[in-house]
């Protein structure tokens, strides 16, 4: 892949939960000195009740939480103490220059609006961080939109889209190039076979819930819980309300990568 000097490289949280290999991504993040931000699957990982206090303001059934728990009891003991510390020490808002990225919102690493959101709504939520490039995570769907702002003329906001589990119908990962106020989302080929193998033999529960997700490109269930449509989430605007919302991501590595001036970079597999 061609490669030029980046100014930065920046994650957008949820590194380690959900995945065959959160040992490997994390270290490998560390190793590469990436900046970035705390996702909310990061947060449950060294506090768990932020999942509680979730689950208590979420519809979804309660089958869904459990399986969520299972999953990060797991991850939390093959990472080990280090690992899960050096996690808790990721700031919630990583500013470079005229950039903020945050994983969900200024206010919340579980709760995030989705493309369909209108430039109003868009703009009282990520305008409150006063720059004119907000990127966020959290989403699974990747978008570019251009708002028009009352304070700085216009702000960019943009999701990057997940190096995995994306929830856009389109299995390769995903990622963001910004050269200087200009973004382009970025597909890549992502072999997902590679990593369903290494789900299926990693001892990972409900490995299949993961493994149905990354072979769709698509928000699934685990099984014996109903789906929910994945056209129902994201598309509201009160980041306090109890109805589902916004999506519960669980990734399973480093995703939402933001590469800013001409430099073009996946996690290393």
């Amino acid at each position: 892949m061609p490669v030029a000097t980046p100014i930065a490289r920046l994650h957008g949280g949820d590194l380690a939960d959900a995945g065959a290999n959160p040992v490997e991504i994390v270290d490998r993040v560390r190793e590469l000195g990436w900046q970035g931000v705390v996702g909310n699957t990061d947060e449950m990982l060294f506090l768990p009740e932020s999942l509680e206090k979730f689950e208590s303001q979420s519809s979804a059934p309660s089958p869904l939480w459990t399986a969520i728990r299972r999953m990060a009891a797991v991850t939390r003991t093959m990472l080990g103490e280090d690992r899960i510390a050096w996690l808790q020490r990721l700031p919630s808002v990583q500013i470079q220059g005229p950039v903020a990225l945050v994983h969900g919102s200024p206010e919340s690493l579980w709760r995030a609006l989705a493309p369909e959101a209108s430039d109003a709504e868009l703009e009282s939520v990520y305008g409150a961080l006063g720059l004119p490039i907000v990127i966020y995570a959290h989403i699974h769907r990747p978008y570019i939109r251009t708002l028009p702002s009352s304070k700085i003329g216009e702000r960019l906001v943009a999701y990057t889209g997940s190096v995995s589990l994306s929830y856009d119908s389109d299995c390769r990962a995903s990622y963001l190039l910004l050269d200087g106020h200009s973004p382009t989302i970025r597909r890549v080929k992502d072999d997902v076979g590679k990593e369903l193998k290494a789900l299926s033999s990693g001892g990972l529960p409900h490995a299949d819930w993961i493994a149905r997700s990354l072979s769709t490109g698509s928000p699934q269930m685990p099984q014996q819980i109903p789906r929910v449509p994945h056209g129902r989430q994201g598309t509201g605007t009160d980041l306090s309300s109890k109805r589902r919302r916004t999506g519960f991501c669980g990734c399973r590595r480093a995703r939402c990568i933001v590469t800013l001036n001409r430099f073009r970079s996946m996690c290393d597999r």
